[in-house]
């Protein structure tokens, strides 16, 4: 999933499509969130551009409460993010491209850049 689609998750935000909150807190579907999220995070709440209830360590704390695994950024997503076109220049949600393009996920977002890439997608 995109990063803003989970702080929009984890602060109930109302711009999540209503077709994607089931999925969301369905124990029936594998959710992760990019390790490339967690650090996207850490940096803009560093550089003061990101506020979070309970800071970095409530994040992460957001991610465990709401049963998502973390997905680890392997090798061969780092040769699939290689290969891209540059559609989107935003370096993690190149990653998270890559990431569902490696591991055959689809990708939960609300980026319309993303539907330049052959990755499945649910709006978000």
């Amino acid at each position: 999933m995109d990063t803003h689609v989970f702080l929009w998750f984890i602060l109930d935000d109302p711009r999540i499509a209503k077709t994607a909150r089931p999925l969301l807190v369905s124990p029936d579907h594998e959710r992760f969130i990019s390790i490339a999220s967690v650090w996207e995070v850490a940096i803009k709440h560093g550089l003061g551009k990101l506020q979070l209830n309970g800071g970095r360590e409530g994040f992460l704390k957001d991610i465990d409460q709401a049963n998502f695994d973390i997905l680890d950024i392997l090798p061969a997503h780092i040769m699939i993010l290689a290969s891209l076109s540059l559609h989107h220049r935003d370096p993690f949600d190149r990653m998270l491209i890559a990431q569902a393009k490696t591991e055959g996920m689809h990708l939960l977002t609300a980026d319309p850049h993303f539907a330049a890439y052959d990755v499945p997608l649910i709006k978000a």
